[in-house]
């Protein structure tokens, strides 16, 4: 046996006895701070080691540019116990019962904890951590556990502050049902847990959800409400290993596992090419927004972009329907030249960040060098009035797909939501197909009727795309597909890209990312696994919780994961199989 003090055959012997290990997810542990500076108890660090993380502790600092730094280099976040949190970042008074506060951890770990939020690094609180969790993401904090229940019933209220040794338990809490806490149990619903605290969660706020309870009411967990990898327990888990109790071990398990999925998701954005195919942020134009910035009335920016790991958008001038005259047509078109102009005065000024694309080449060309990158489609083909010529102008101006109506027939054909004037392409409609097979511009089925959508697969000679459009057989909306159009979509070497607006994934409720997964799933069993995709329709209403806006993308990513998709067909879903359909439709030459 090697002396404790032989470090030196330690370290000798140390490759011979690893030759090569599994690369283990990094867990950021925020230090607490006291009179000697920045402290971490053992128990932290030594659930962590055991369940197979690395631990390093992360010390309370306000430095903004370190901050995002940290998060570029951990993948799971734990916020470890202390001292309650200045009601003041709650926009409180202190009440007289509240307890010490420790001035150098609120600041930094609300604004890590957010940070860590907005780019899905999962994130597990404790005691203090569950109370910085609620008030980072929007809840509210009870400031005295004996003021809050202080009109109960004395038969029904409990210590939450035990004289025990903290590696014991002190009571029972009951466990939601069916909630992510009781899985990472193996669904025990009552845990007997410890108790020292002296502030609690009194609402959880729009992100999650109370899963957990005290006999007296009390929340002694939290989690994500929203699908995320997120979960705040009251009690301190980490004190019971001090003593060989691995009974609440599971929980730190939880977090490595999903730090460890979380890893292997963003090494897989950072390998592929992420596009999604339908956004309509150009329709904020004149809103007074900064795509440059976390702007709050968009859904897709270059914050948001970075933090979900997308690589590109295609943006689309969206033309509601209108009168159909000359006049009319001629505002159209202008309208739709200003949007244009509008996707490309975001690259320019934002070239440093970002470019237009108009081939798949050039989409993987702005990947290698760093950049986001937009493409251009059009919305409408009412864009074009009666003018086939402006196909080949929008062709070359960038366009690269029009989704031939909206809601309400135009010249070209019948939408879904219209009045079946044509009986599906009119003869117009019929030229335009023509033409934009012949200048290599995508013919974008979404919103058209079911009798244009055959028309126009009959008539195109380079396959059909639906840029944002969903299952038909999950959620009956005329706006979706039926399984039919589906596989014969497949078999014309089309795509679908299904969308993630709310009306479009469910008829009955609010829709969430794992209404989005369903789709998608049943899409490719319906259609096979080259002929689908995902197109948002960001900022046109598009976005449920789970995944409501372009920083979420990693978590419908992590999702599918979970569901069994490998990298391969996540690939192909994230762009490859759209773009297969558009460099055909570039290249034709018929």
């Amino acid at each position: 046996m090697t002396d404790r003090f032989d470090w030196k055959t330690v370290y000798d012997n140390l490759h011979r006895t690893f030759p090569t290990h599994r690369v283990q997810p990094v867990i950021g542990i925020t230090g607490n701070f006291g009179d000697k500076g920045c402290e971490l108890a053992e128990g932290y660090f030594r659930s962590v080691l055991e369940a197979g993380g690395i631990p390093i502790i992360l010390p309370p600092y306000e430095d903004l540019a370190a901050l995002l730094g940290t998060l570029d280099r951990i993948d799971g976040l734990l916020l470890s116990g202390g001292g309650d949190i200045n009601p003041l970042y709650l926009d409180e008074n202190p009440s007289p019962e509240l307890g010490n506060i420790n001035p150098r951890r609120d600041l930094p770990e609300l604004l890590i904890t957010r940070l860590a939020f907005d780019r899905q690094i999962p994130i597990l609180g404790i005691c203090r951590g569950i109370q910085v969790l609620a008030a980072a993401l929007d809840g509210e904090l009870h400031q005295d556990i004996g003021h809050a229940i202080r009109d109960k019933e004395s038969d029904w209220l409990i210590k939450h502050n035990q004289d025990l040794p903290r590696e014991y338990a002190s009571h029972r809490v009951a466990v939601e049902e069916g909630s992510m806490l009781a899985d990472i149990y193996g669904g025990d619903l009552s845990l007997f847990v410890n108790s020292f605290h002296h502030q609690a969660v009194a609402q959880p706020g729009p992100h999650l959800r109370v899963v957990a309870t005290a006999p007296d009411g009390i929340v002694e967990a939290v989690e994500s409400s929203e699908h995320k990898p997120i979960l705040g327990v009251q009690w301190h888990p980490e004190c019971f290993i001090l003593r060989g109790d691995d009974s609440h071990m599971p929980i730190f398990k939880w977090i490595v596992d999903e730090a460890r999925a979380y890893r292997e998701t963003v090494r897989l954005h950072n390998r592929i090419l992420t596009l999604d195919s339908h956004c309509d942020t150009p329709m904020f134009a004149d809103k007074g927004t900064n795509f440059r910035h976390r702007d709050p009335q968009l859904l897709v920016d270059l914050h948001k972009m970075t933090e979900g790991h997308l690589d590109a958008s295609i943006m689309v001038a969206y033309l509601p329907q209108g009168e159909r005259n000359a006049e009319a047509y001629k505002a159209v078109t202008q309208e739709t030249e200003d949007l244009l102009d509008y996707i490309q005065w975001l690259t320019d000024t934002n070239r440093k960040y970002i470019g237009l694309a108009r081939t798949p080449d050039e989409l993987y060309r702005h990947k290698r060098r760093g950049r986001k990158a937009l493409m251009m489609g059009i919305e409408n083909g009412y864009a074009i009035g009666r003018d086939l010529s402006l196909i080949s102008h929008f062709r070359q101006r960038g366009v690269v797909y029009m989704t031939l109506c909206h809601n309400g027939d135009n010249d070209i054909c019948d939408s879904a939501r219209g009045n079946a004037e044509h009986g599906g392409l009119s003869p117009f409609g019929r030229e335009v197909v023509a033409e934009m097979n012949r200048v290599g511009m995508m013919v974008d089925l979404s919103h058209a009727a079911e009798s244009s959508f055959w028309d126009a697969l009959e008539a195109s000679r380079t396959p059909i795309v639906c840029s944002h459009s969903s299952c038909r057989a999950l959620c009956d909306h005329p706006r979706n597909l039926t399984d039919e159009q589906m596989r014969a979509l497949a078999q014309a070497g089309g795509v679908m890209q299904v969308t993630l607006y709310n009306g479009f994934l469910r008829t009955d409720g609010q829709a969430t990312v794992m209404d989005a997964v369903r789709h998608i799933e049943h899409a490719v069993e319906v259609m096979g696994i080259e002929h689908v995709g995902i197109g948002t329709d960001f900022d046109g209403d598009g976005g449920v919780p789970g995944v409501a806006s372009a920083s979420e993308l990693l978590n419908l990513t992590r999702l599918l994961r979970r569901k069994g998709f490998t990298d391969d067909q996540l690939r192909l879903l994230w762009g490859e199989n759209f773009l297969r359909v558009m460099r055909i439709v570039q290249q034709y030459n018929g």
